[in-house]
């Protein structure tokens, strides 16, 4: 029987977890994979074998989302016979598809104890994606991004051209050759609930291409600097606040500024960038009016199904707010000590109708601040 030590009772759970995914081949690779394609810069610094280095990554929930996944597919493969966690490759991509669904025609050339169950009425490309609560409306309602949509076509066009990898445990569905695939699927799962949900899609070769023509650009870059950052930086963005590579991307800053003080050189960056803030404000300002209109227009509407959406109403309840007079009767009653805590807002309206100076200090900490953008007085 082995003893476990105190040392590895101690502590959190999520050491462990952690130290194994560190060890996992594919956060350590440096052949791009298709799930890479998330961003030109982090593949580039995958191909350069640039260090990973980021102290600050939470990685629990993908570390959940890959538990998750693992033992959904082990299970679909027992009970199903799907084949899963298949390697496809070429000389300039490699990556893991989760699911292939054979047809009849392609699952009669595999041995029969490798067939489904059920043969795909097209021959199909599935991955698999867990989902926080928290965006599984967006992801309900929009389907999977386009870095998500960029991984699976790669898969696809990687079976069609050269068909699977020629490797130890799946040579069998090598001998098959470049298969014609017709169809990808997204399953989405959310972590919080279990709830499932499944989108498919025609097989585009146009959209393929431009999967490929992503890749090549990557791969044609000198150095990963050449390439740009397909997200909003650390503090915008959880893709870039859990990237390996967050130090080699985002220069070091003066301390409490933000990561992306570091995109602005000179005055035609700050020129640049306000001219977009303008207008990104008011294509804000007037999508929100445009939202608080509608929002009044269903002020009166019950809760239902109308079309695609549902309607829902929270709040709106009674509030309770504590009766002071109340309190102060049962503290007198009790023959207890009535608080007497200085009011400072009704002092400083006192001390100022008496005309006398209101003191105050240096607080311990700073009010926020607020831009404030308006034209230049010399285009005025």
């Amino acid at each position: 029987m082995t003893t476990m030590t105190t040392a590895a009772l101690a502590g959190s759970i999520w050491g462990a977890a952690h130290d194994a995914d560190a060890r996992r081949p594919r956060s350590v690779q440096t052949q791009l994979g298709a799930s890479d394609t998330i961003c030109q810069r982090r593949a580039g610094y995958i191909l350069a074998g640039t260090e990973r280095n980021n102290p600050y990554a939470d990685k629990r929930a993908a570390i959940l989302g890959t538990y998750i996944h693992r033992g959904l597919l082990e299970d679909a493969r027992r009970e199903y016979g799907w084949l899963v966690e298949r390697v496809v490759a070429n000389d300039l991509l490699r990556g893991h598809i989760d699911a292939v669904h054979l047809d009849a025609e392609a699952a009669a050339r595999v041995p029969k104890r490798h067939r489904p169950l059920v043969p795909a009425d097209v021959l199909t490309v599935e991955d698999v994606k867990t989902k926080s609560a928290r965006i599984w409306d967006r992801v309900v309602r929009f389907g999977p991004t386009a870095a998500e949509m960029r991984q699976v076509l790669l898969y696809a066009l990687l079976l069609r051209e050269v068909g699977f990898a020629d490797i130890p445990g799946q040579r069998y569905l090598h001998r098959l050759g470049p298969l014609n695939v017709q169809r990808i699927r997204f399953r989405f799962v959310c972590r919080d609930t279990g709830e499932e949900h499944v989108q498919e899609f025609p097989f585009d070769l146009w959209l393929a291409e431009q999967a490929r023509w992503w890749v090549e650009r990557v791969l044609e870059a000198e150095t990963p600097e050449e390439l740009r950052r397909d997200h909003d930086g650390p503090g915008l963005s959880k893709v870039c606040d859990n990237c390996p590579f967050i130090t080699a991307c985002w220069p070091e800053v003066a301390p409490g500024d933000a990561a992306q003080t570091a995109l602005v050189h000179d005055d035609d960056d700050r020129a640049a960038a306000l001219a977009a803030y303008v207008k990104a404000h008011e294509r804000f300002r007037a999508a929100d009016s445009e939202k608080k209109r509608l929002r009044k227009m269903l002020d009166a509407s019950p809760e239902g199904d109308y079309g695609a959406n549902h309607l829902g109403w929270s709040g709106g309840n009674d509030r309770d707010e504590t009766d002071v007079p109340a309190m102060v009767a049962l503290f007198e009653d009790a023959d207890l000590v009535v608080p007497m805590v200085p009011d400072a807002e009704a002092m400083v309206k006192v001390l100022r109708r008496a005309g006398l100076v209101v003191p105050v200090r240096r607080a311990a900490t700073r009010a926020s601040r607020s831009i404030k953008v308006s034209v230049a007085r010399k285009a005025a």
